[in-house]
């Protein structure tokens, strides 16, 4: 039983196969699956996922890719979004400073908007976070009331100790299986299991060894095979493990 934690079934890499992939996850042992937002037309295209699978969740919010895209009715509109019962998140929101599609003051401006939305709404969230650490921290610890998980954590221990002391959570793609994952292996090793989750980040970062080819939940088996070795304990261990951590941030009652 696995749930992935951070996929986009929105995007349109699948549109040719997604219902019939997404039929598929039930006998892949595909129990879950949070399929993630990173605009308004994500949150509406992955709401109505939702209500065809039973086994989909969403989340609402906006990348910070598109943050200079978002008005002051954008947030209003999420906040709308938010009451529908399967989403369950706030996210991805955050600051990605690699790429600056959206100024620097645009993105933390409306990551604080989202961060105080989730705070209205009572929803964990769902942080995106590159080249960005200084002020992704700074400005997540004004906001220690909430729970949240930094999703495709790549970092060192002591940023992850940072963000573990706050109660949050880590979740891992299929980078880990990369070679040059060294940092975050030894963060696996050492974290509580508790706190840990799997995602795809689907359809991006491909697990080895199927790395270039179009990511989906159907390859958790080999992030969590990654997992177990580091740790010491079974595949299955780690399904579990990580599908309770799941249902536990999000919610989910089963």
């Amino acid at each position: 039983m696995y749930f992935d934690t951070h996929a986009h079934y929105d995007d349109k890499r699948f549109n040719d196969d997604r219902d019939e992939l997404l039929g598929s996850m039930a006998e892949a042992g595909i129990t879950f699956i949070l399929s993630a937002a990173s605009s308004l037309r994500s949150a509406r295209f992955n709401l109505k996922l939702s209500d065809r699978y039973p086994f989909i969740y969403s989340s609402v919010g906006v990348h910070p890719h598109d943050s200079k895209s978002m008005t002051d009715d954008t947030v209003s509109e999420l906040e709308k979004l938010s009451s529908h019962p399967k989403a369950v998140a706030v996210g991805e929101i955050g600051l990605d400073y690699h790429y600056d599609f959206s100024p620097r003051d645009v993105q933390r401006k409306r990551f604080r908007e989202q961060l105080e939305l989730a705070r209205s709404v009572k929803k964990p969230v769902i942080i995106h976070e590159r080249e960005s650490l200084v002020d992704t921290l700074s400005i997540i610890g004004d906001f220690r009331d909430l729970i949240g998980v930094v999703h495709c954590f790549s970092g060192s221990w002591e940023t992850a100790k940072t963000i573990l002391d706050m109660g949050w959570y880590l979740s891992f793609t299929g980078v880990i299986t990369y070679k040059n994952a060294r940092k975050a292996l030894e963060v696996i090793e050492k974290m509580p299991a508790d706190r840990m989750m799997l995602e795809t980040d689907c359809p991006y970062l491909s697990p080895e060894p199927y790395r270039g080819k179009r990511n989906s939940s159907l390859y958790l088996p080999e992030i969590a095979g990654k997992i177990a070795e580091v740790r010491g304990i079974t595949r299955d261990e780690v399904a579990a493990i990580t599908t309770e951590n799941g249902l536990r941030f999000f919610g989910i009652i089963k």
